[in-house]
């Protein structure tokens, strides 16, 4: 969906409502804990001695994957799940180890702090929420009498906001705590202007390893064993698998999306006879949250949404209802309601191009019967079998287990996780039923992840070391040129060692330049070396380079003084950003955190056999 769609405001009810046993029903019901194998008392995780339940983790999955659901309308493919299992994860080990710094540093909320927080700093999905704001803008006045209801008592939304608040102002405090001492002088706030905007731009000639063959290296045993004990996390892989695909598109005609552009615009002739655009939005748009808003996708600035439908919007007249607008999502009807500058308010109706009926039974019956033939089963031979019955082509992938699986540049819903779930080699999957069509996936082989044995690695580590040798052979050549370049100039000099001389663009100090990289001695180089004068060689991680600076382009003082406040302010908030992450960095990589996921999955494969 449209970007702004997945962030529009919710009902208030499904931010507020903590809904543990219907989370935990839902759990059981989508399958997700297996069997009593796995019961309310499995931990899924213990963090520095504290127990995450297996419970509170499935409760967790199964709201982001309700809410994800709500959003778009569809169900989530197994890839979707997997990422939504591990956002609740992260999320639940984050919580227990703020909570546990909060203790330690005796974090507390007072019932007055509580109060005032409730009143007057609601939180944002509240805030966004339309029940609660006039014109677009959140109002306080709706937000005090929304709180005095007895509505919000029966509901025990009081309550919620205190159980939020009081997990919500400790946090802040926290953090206030780590950034508070970000101190920015005048001269580190220089540093950095300069680092972002001043500019050279130099001429170079690159040895590089290219410029020795394999055949004249020499790495040995006894190197590639050295450097795989003291880099041995640098080798570390995920699992990685290769399967077979039989895919069943569901394949839209030209008749299909016509169909819906003539029912899209039936719809756009009832809205210009007087029907309400909100009422058709919330009766006929397919995009169920903003439909629930009378079609509203919020206020925002450019690049919330797909080129064809902000060109169109930005192009409306306030108040005019778009002609059909096609947009990779299907066909838009666009109201803009309000256009300031470059922030747009404004309204859509969504419908989909989908299948006809009669193509989707087609469609339908196919999958049925690649699925009576070669779903679920233990022998490789019935997805062949299949291809030949029904004249569908088998398709070949691998995939990382981090990865999402992609054959012929097309993503593959669903197969890339059940390959890595348990499944045998051998092994067809279920069907899988996605908007785009049907998949079943076969596992031809699966190598597991980790760190690879030192016989596996032998080749990586060679490469590696094979280009520092290299390097090590080119040094005395760029000596020679950096010399003779000093006594003649450096386009002379590299003609006659036959290196070619390249001229770079101009780069910052933080941005790089192509040729040369980011961040490193070259970099560096160009911004001291006096202007026309040739380097000694400086060596990177991949090349050798001899440069002379052409120009430089520096910052005026003066005139940054001038900006120099707000820059303060923008970077000090960066700084604080980036304090708070540095310090919730260090909190996990200083847990003991034992993870209990695989023993889950483990457990309920087994208890499914």
């Amino acid at each position: 969906m449209l970007q702004s769609m997945r962030s529009s405001a919710k009902y208030i009810w499904i931010f507020l409502v903590v809904a543990f046993v219907g989370g935990f029903l839902l759990a059981e019901t989508s399958g997700l804990l297996g069997t009593a194998r796995v019961t309310t008392s499995t931990t899924v995780a213990t963090v520095n001695g504290e127990d995450i339940l297996a419970s509170t983790w499935f409760n967790a999955t199964a709201q982001l994957e309700q809410q994800a659901t709500q959003q778009s309308g569809r169900s989530v493919t197994l890839d979707e799940r997997r990422n939504l299992e591990d956002q609740a994860f992260e999320q639940l080990v984050g919580d227990v180890l703020l909570r546990q710094e909060e203790r330690r540093r005796n974090i507390r909320v007072t019932n007055d702090e509580l109060a005032e927080a409730a009143k007057y700093a609601p939180p944002p999905q509240l805030a966004q929420s339309p029940e609660l704001q006039t014109d677009g803008q959140f109002d306080p006045q709706k937000y005090q009498r929304f709180l005095s209801s007895p509505a919000a008592r029966q509901q025990g939304i009081l309550v919620q906001l205190e159980a939020y608040y009081r997990d919500q102002i400790p946090r802040e405090k926290l953090f206030e705590q780590v950034s508070a001492d970000v101190y920015l002088s005048d001269e580190h706030l220089w540093s950095v202007w300069q680092d972002t905007r001043d500019t050279t731009q130099m001429t170079y000639a690159a040895f590089r390893p290219a410029l020795i063959a394999d055949k004249d290296v020499t790495v040995s045993d006894s190197d590639i064993k050295d450097y795989y004990n003291k880099n041995k996390k640098d080798f570390e892989k995920p699992a990685r698998a290769a399967v077979s695909v039989i895919a069943i598109p569901r394949t839209v005609t030209a008749a299909d999306s016509a169909a819906v552009k003539a029912r899209i615009m039936a719809i756009r002739d009832r809205i210009t006879k007087g029907e309400k655009f909100e009422d058709l939005a919330k009766s006929e748009s397919t995009d169920s949250v903003s439909a629930a808003n009378g079609g509203s996708l919020g206020r925002g600035g450019k690049g919330r949404f797909v080129p064809a439908f902000e060109d169109a919007a930005y192009a409306l007249p306030v108040g005019e209802v778009s002609q059909p607008i096609l947009t990779p999502f299907g066909y838009h009807l666009i109201r803009v309601d309000e256009h300031k500058g470059d922030t747009l308010s404004l309204r859509h109706i969504l419908l989909p191009i989908r299948q006809s009926d009669a193509a989707a039974t087609a469609t339908d019956r196919l999958a049925d019967e690649l699925a009576k033939i070669a779903a679920s089963s233990d022998k490789p031979e019935v997805l062949d079998e299949a291809s030949r019955k029904l004249g569908i082509p088998i398709k070949h992938g691998t995939v990382q287990e981090t990865d999402a699986l992609t054959i012929d540049g097309r993503f593959v819903p669903s197969v890339g996780p059940w390959a890595f779930g348990g499944a045998k080699v051998g092994e067809t999957s279920d069907l899988f039923d996605a908007e785009d069509g049907y998949y079943l996936g076969r596992l031809d082989s699966l190598r597991q992840g980790g760190v690879p044995s030192l016989e596996q690695a032998t080749a990586q580590a060679r490469a590696i070391l094979a280009i520092q040798k290299k390097l090590d052979k080119l040094m005395p050549r760029a000596q020679q040129l950096a010399a003779a370049a000093a006594k003649s100039s450096l386009e002379e000099a590299a003609k006659e060692a036959g290196i070619p001389v390249t001229q770079s663009s101009p780069f910052t100090r933080v941005g790089g330049a192509a040729g040369i990289g980011r961040l490193n001695q070259a970099i560096g180089a160009a911004f001291t070396l006096p202007i026309s004068a040739v380097s000694a060689p400086i060596r990177t991680y991949d090349a050798i380079f001899v440069e002379r600076v052409d120009s430089r382009t520096l910052q005026d003082r003066a005139k940054w003084e001038i900006m120099k406040d707000a820059q303060r302010t923008q970077v000090a908030q960066q700084l604080r950003q980036q304090r708070v992450r540095d310090f919730l960095t260090n909190l996990r990589e200083n847990a003991k955190i034992v993870d209990h996921r695989k023993e889950i999955d483990t457990s309920n494969r087994q208890a499914a056999q």
